[in-house]
């Protein structure tokens, strides 16, 4: 099974490093140098680390098919995934990877009210992108009080969100529409 352990930003320097967005909580075994990763899109890789170090609290990795910062520049928001078989137990109480929550129902006082789209992985808390069904975006922090229960194996979740959550990003949500709150 694939399991996505990192997001690429942008290149850092001219030797051809990048700055990743971390989604794994054990970087120092998943970015060892000779470490090789399936890439999305696939065109872009596989692509093995050759280096991987900390600028203050920014991982940088070098990858021995990337020569200089255009060949970096290339990579920008590729998602870094590798091949493992660690997923087969059933201890979910630990949390959700990203692969496992998009696509599963969002589901409102029993009413479904979208999908989600990402996990967004954060300092200070995670967020789920939940997609309505018009197309709107909706970021959910993704904290028990308001994501009381994940269903994987039943294919949604459960939100209790705080009032106007939904309603935020709405034309009708009480914000002025014209200069000076004119219409």
């Amino acid at each position: 099974m694939q399991l996505q352990v990192a997001r690429i930003g942008k290149p850092h320097g001219i030797r051809g490093e990048v700055t990743v967005q971390v989604l794994t909580d054990v970087p120092g075994d998943r970015f060892a140098p000779g470490t090789e990763f399936v890439v999305e899109p696939a065109s872009a890789g596989p692509l093995t680390v050759v280096s991987a170090r900390w600028n203050k609290d920014i991982l940088l990795l070098a990858f021995d098919e990337v020569a200089d910062r255009n060949q970096a520049e290339t990579l920008r928001g590729a998602k870094l995934f590798i091949e493992t078989e660690e997923l087969d137990d059933d201890d979910d109480d630990e949390g959700w990877y990203e692969h496992e929550l998009v696509g599963l129902e969002a589901r409102v006082a029993g009413r479904v009210v979208g999908k989600i789209a990402a996990l967004n992985t954060m300092p200070v808390q995670d967020l789920l992108m939940v997609t309505t069904p018009d197309g709107t975006e909706i970021l959910v922090p993704f904290v028990e009080q308001i994501v009381p229960e994940v269903n994987v194996a039943g294919g949604y979740i459960v939100i209790t969100p705080p009032d106007g959550l939904f309603e935020v990003n709405t034309d009708d949500a009480g914000a002025p529409e014209g200069p000076e709150g004119t219409a």
